[in-house]
């Protein structure tokens, strides 16, 4: 891991603990294009963690047999129709879902786009999440993140995502890209 990476870890306050049985490695990506947008997903979602609609970095599970830095490629095509280049690995949130009793280990990248395509969307990001994508600005997403803190859900993802998406924009704007 590189020194300039974060690593924050960080509990579920929201739900009791009891045990957690299983962890789940987990690419997740800060998207951008050359005009300063980030894109992130919105999901509707009402289920097991409550009826709520949250922003969330493109991401999810990574499949046996692959690298997070394959992962997060395959995602960001399939949940937003984008073909990418992978910057740099910002880091590593470890965090907790205490309701499913599960620790997620997202390792977190800094992609920029080189074009849009067809999404490949999964039939419960269809049918049950309802998932969107979403063209904010810097400001604009974090004004969405701090919206969504309305729910036990959207303030766990407000909790891991906000510190990745500033770190995000101190690379980016140490590169002058923003």
């Amino acid at each position: 891991m590189d020194q300039n990476e974060l690593l924050i870890e960080l509990r579920d306050n929201e739900w009791p603990f009891e045990y957690t049985d299983h962890d789940r490695q987990i690419a997740r990506a800060i998207v951008y294009d050359d005009a300063g947008n980030f894109y992130f997903c919105r999901a509707s979602r009402d289920d097991d963690f409550g009826k709520a609609t949250i922003i969330e970095t493109s991401g999810g599970g990574v499949e046996k047999g692959e690298s997070p830095d394959e992962g997060i490629k395959r995602e960001l095509k399939e949940e937003l129709g984008a073909d990418v280049e992978v910057v740099c690995k910002i880091g590593i949130v470890s965090d907790y879902y205490n309701l499913i009793h599960r620790h997620n280990i997202n390792n977190y990248y800094l992609c920029r786009v080189i074009a849009f395509g067809e999404k490949h969307l999964m039939p419960d990001e269809i049918e049950q999440f309802h998932l969107s994508t979403l063209k904010l600005s810097y400001d604009e997403a974090v004004a969405e993140y701090e919206k969504r803190r309305e729910t036990k859900l959207g303030r766990l993802i407000a909790a891991r995502e906000l510190p990745v998406l500033r770190r995000a924009k101190e690379i980016l704007g140490s590169a002058e890209k923003i």
